[in-house]
C-alpha cells in the first residue's frame, strides 16, 4: 500500500443519557475521545495499552509519537501498516475522555470507581456510534488486556480473536498491595496540598514494579553519590525512579492515576463466559502479572493459546520487545485474514 492509502480520523463521541457504573454511581454527559488510523478496508483492530496509554497508538512522520511507537510505529513488530487501528482514551483517566476533575490539592474527589467492564461497555457504545459491527481482533496489553477480557466476556459476537499481553482475569494480591500504597501516597500528598508530589512519588514506586530485578542489577550497579545541596546519598536507581516520577507527574493528573489504578484492582472476569479464541502472552519476569496467573487463566479458557517469553523488561516487555512479539503479532494477523 502506498502513502495515499492511509487515513486518520479522530473524534469525540457524546454518550447519550446517563452512563451507569458497575460499582455504583452515574456519569452524565460522558465524552469519549477516539482515533482510527490506517488503510481503509484493512482489518479493523482495536489496540489498548496500560493506564498511561491513550488513543494515539503511534504517529507517522510529522506527527507526535504514540505510546506504542517502538512497536507499532512502522519499524516495530506490530504490522500497523496493514491494519486499521482503533483506540480511545480511558474513562476516568488523564486523557480527553471524561475523567476526574483534579482541583488543586483534591485529587479525584467526587469521581466514582470505574471497572474494566465499564470501559468495555463504553467501547461497545463507541463501536455502535462508528457503525462497526465487529472487530477483526482486539489487542490489549496490561490494563488494556483486562479491558479486552471484560469486553469479550460481555460481547463475544463483536470480535473474532483477542490477544492479551501481561494481563489476566483477576489481579494478584501482592500487586494490589503495591498499588494500594501508591494510591495512599497520592491521597496523602493531596491532603497536605501537594498532589503533584504525591503522584511523582507514587509513580516512582510503580516504576520499580514494572521492570525486573535482573534489569535493575545490570543498569544500576554503581555506588551512591552524595548530593552537595542536601548532604544525603543518592543511589543511581533512586535517581532513575524519581526522574520517571517527575516526568509522569508533569503529563498526567493525580486523579486519573488514582481512578485507573483502583480499576486494575477491581478487575474480575469470569473465564467461563469467554468463548472467543484468546492468544495470551506472559512474561516470565513480570512482577505485576505473575506467569502462574496467566497460565491458570489459559487453562480455564476453552479456546486459548499461551506463549511465554523471557524479558528483563518484565511487565514493560510489551513496550520494548518488538522482536519477541513480532511473530506472535504476525500469526494473529494471518489467522484473521
Amino acid at each position: 500500500m502506498n502513502g495515499g492509502d492511509w487515513t486518520m480520523r479522530e473524534g469525540m463521541f457524546e454518550v447519550p443519557g446517563v452512563f451507569s457504573l458497575r460499582h455504583g454511581g452515574e456519569l452524565p454527559q460522558v465524552r469519549v475521545a477516539w482515533r482510527l488510523a490506517g488503510p481503509p478496508g484493512a482489518p479493523l483492530v482495536l489496540v489498548l495499552g496500560g493506564i498511561s496509554g491513550h488513543r494515539r497508538v503511534y504517529g507517522r512522520a510529522g506527527e507526535p509519537t504514540g505510546w506504542w511507537q517502538e512497536i507499532a510505529g512502522g519499524v516495530g513488530g506490530f504490522p500497523s501498516e496493514r491494519l486499521q487501528i482503533l483506540s480511545f482514551d480511558y474513562l476516568g483517566g488523564s486523557g480527553e475522555t471524561t475523567g476526574p476533575v483534579a482541583a488543586p490539592g483534591h485529587g479525584s474527589v467526587g469521581f466514582p470507581s470505574v471497572d474494566t467492564s465499564d470501559q468495555a461497555r463504553l467501547l461497545a457504545m463507541l463501536l455502535d456510534h462508528l457503525g462497526v459491527a465487529s472487530l477483526s481482533a482486539f489487542v490489549g496489553a496490561s490494563y488494556g488486556g483486562m479491558v479486552g477480557l471484560a469486553f469479550v466476556a460481555l460481547f463475544p459476537d463483536r470480535l473474532r480473536r483477542l490477544m492479551v499481553v501481561s494481563a489476566a482475569d483477576r489481579t494478584d494480591p501482592m500487586s494490589t498491595a503495591w498499588r494500594s500504597v501508591q494510591r495512599q501516597v497520592i491521597r496523602f500528598g493531596a491532603s497536605v496540598g501537594h498532589s503533584a508530589e504525591g503522584l511523582r512519588l507514587a509513580r516512582a514506586l510503580a516504576q520499580a514494579t514494572y521492570r525486573s530485578r535482573e534489569e535493575f542489577a545490570l543498569r544500576f550497579p554503581g555506588s551512591a553519590l552524595r548530593d552537595d545541596a542536601t548532604g544525603q546519598f543518592v543511589f543511581p536507581v533512586e535517581s532513575y525512579l524519581l526522574a520517571r516520577g517527575t516526568d509522569y507527574a508533569e503529563r498526567f493528573a493525580p486523579g486519573g492515576f488514582l481512578c485507573l489504578s483502583e480499576s486494575i484492582d477491581l478487575h474480575r472476569v469470569e473465564t467461563a463466559r469467554i468463548v472467543v479464541p484468546v492468544e495470551a502472552v506472559a512474561v516470565l519476569q513480570d512482577q505485576l502479572v505473575p506467569i502462574g496467573d496467566v497460565r491458570a487463566m489459559a487453562a480455564r479458557l476453552p479456546n486459548a493459546r499461551l506463549t511465554e517469553i523471557s524479558s528483563p523488561f518484565g511487565h514493560d516487555a510489551f513496550l520494548k520487545e518488538r522482536l519477541l512479539l513480532q511473530p506472535i503479532f504476525e500469526r494473529l494477523l494471518e489467522e484473521n485474514e
